[in-house]
C-alpha cells in the first residue's frame, strides 16, 4: 500500500472528521478510500451507460451470444461479491 500526503483548509478536515464519526469510519483512510471507490464506480457505471446509449442508438444491432450472457453475469455477479 502507497501513502498519500494532502492539504486541506481547516473546514475540509472538520468535515472529514464529522464524516468518520457518523458513518462508523475508523480512520481518515478509510473515509478517503470510500470516496475514491464510489468514484470509480461512478465513472464504470457512467462508462456503462454511454455504451448502451451509443448501441441503442446506433443501426448495427448485434445478437448477444450465450457466452455474452454468460460474461456479463460473471461480471455482475463480481462486482456485487465485491460490495458484500
Amino acid at each position: 500500500m502507497v501513502t498519500m500526503n494532502i492539504s486541506l483548509p481547516d473546514t475540509m478536515k472538520t468535515f472529514i472528521d464529522h464524516r468518520i464519526a457518523e458513518a462508523g469510519y475508523n480512520t481518515a483512510s478509510e473515509y478517503v478510500h470510500d470516496l475514491v471507490r464510489l468514484d470509480q464506480e461512478r465513472l464504470d457505471q457512467k462508462k456503462l451507460e454511454s455504451v448502451l446509449v451509443e448501441r441503442l442508438e446506433g443501426d448495427d444491432w448485434e445478437e448477444m451470444s450465450p457466452d455474452d450472457w454468460s460474461s456479463m453475469r460473471k461480471q455482475l455477479q463480481a462486482r456485487l461479491s465485491e460490495k458484500g
